[in-house]
């Protein structure tokens, strides 16, 4: 059996009357593979199922014209791309210049010269055969990016895992905290992507990129000393001082390592908003820098709701898990003051999921105790 890829071209003929269906089938059987139709609802069908490489078309018929036939054909990503030969009586310029508007690559008028005819047909074929040669070379393109695009997303997402487990091994949280503060910032950022105030700032991309760099809110908590981060008591205000140094520690953590990179990474221009200022307030009352209002980018304003909802409602060495009833009262407590009112709004907004979440990947007395058993051996260590 011969090899696809050396067999003739294929040419699907579409007209009504017999005698033109065996013209064409005598004259291009020696060259092609030949289909007919004897109407162009039969075309279409086989238009569909056959792929042929090109289509021969007639005008009138009595079932579906021509001119229709070749208008469903190109609204149809499955035959858009075979080109059509319009091989009519109809002789009128309009007749032609409107077939050439529907798409169709050329327009033979009969009674036809064979040579002429023959030599469209093939030069059409050669043209089909190159367009598809490039087609085929920008899917195959487009698959390869969009591979290496899903690459360096998981080795972004690794390393971000990593980064966060190691810090994690210094912190009195759980690592089910950062996965809730990440989710409650993608439920937040998708309820305020409709909000006016918003909308141009919540694109899914940026969705994405700032859900990624949530992990990263606290990592700056890895230079702080262990007598002070691992405490089990209330702080000085002095240690209180250090604690604070988190943000600062963590940003310019991430600004050594893009400068390390020499190029501008999306996420990491998140990461550092958030390590920076997620611990600012909208009263311009929180640190490191006392920004004010929209001076706090968004996605800081976003990690703020998230960690603080978690911090009232998550079990500490030093304190019990408050009730979400009793959290959200204080959260709602800090609109206006801690937190932008219309984030603050889309929290209450999307509570249940907020709350559904915290239900999901609660700490469980394992992970609790785990934790303290591996900060007792970092101790010791």
């Amino acid at each position: 059996m011969e090899d696809r890829a050396t067999e003739h071209p294929s040419i699907l003929v579409v007209d009504d009357a017999p005698e033109n269906l065996m013209l064409m089938s005598t004259l291009l059987k020696d060259r092609y593979r030949v289909k007919v139709a004897n109407g162009g609802v039969r075309g279409l069908s086989l238009a569909k199922t056959a792929r042929p490489d090109l289509i021969l078309l007639d005008i009138m018929m009595p079932d579906l014209d021509g001119y229709t036939v070749c208008e469903r054909l190109k609204a149809d990503p499955e035959t858009a791309h075979i080109p059509v030969i319009f091989l009519t009586a109809k002789a009128e310029t309009e007749d032609e210049k409107h077939g050439l508007e529907l798409g169709a690559v050329d327009y033979i008028t009969k009674p036809i010269s064979a040579p002429i005819f023959l030599m469209r047909v093939q030069n059409h074929l050669t043209l089909k055969k190159a367009s598809d040669f490039l087609r085929d070379q920008n899917a195959f393109l487009e698959a390869e990016v969009r591979t290496r695009t899903r690459e360096i997303k998981a080795v972004q997402d690794v390393t971000i895992q990593v980064v966060t487990s190691l810090a994690e091994t210094r912190d009195q949280e759980t690592g089910k905290h950062i996965r809730r503060t990440q989710l409650y910032v993608k439920a937040l950022a998708e309820q305020l992507s409709g909000h006016p105030r918003f909308a141009a700032a919540l694109a899914p991309a940026e969705i994405e990129s700032m859900v990624k760099s949530a992990p990263l809110h606290d990592i700056g908590k890895i230079g702080v000393p262990d007598r002070i981060l691992l405490k089990p008591g209330k702080l000085t205000p002095e240690e209180f001082e250090v604690m604070k140094t988190h943000t600062t520690l963590g940003y310019e953590a991430i600004v050594h390592t893009e400068q390390e990179l020499g190029v501008d990474v999306g996420f990491l221009r998140h990461a550092k908003e958030i390590a920076l200022s997620h611990q600012e307030k909208w009263d311009g009352s929180g640190y490191p820098q006392g920004l004010k209002g929209e001076a706090i980018p968004l996605s800081a304003r976003l990690m703020a709701v998230a960690d603080v909802y978690d911090a009232l409602i998550s079990r500490r060495v030093y304190k019990e898990p408050m009730p979400h009833e009793q959290a959200a009262a204080i959260m709602r407590q800090g609109r206006g003051s801690h937190f932008d009112p219309d984030v603050l709004d889309a929290f209450f907004a999307v509570e249940s999921a907020i709350r559904a979440i915290a239900e999901v990947h609660a700490d469980t007395e394992e992970d609790i105790a785990a934790k303290r058993v591996l900060l007792e051996r970092t101790a010791h260590e």
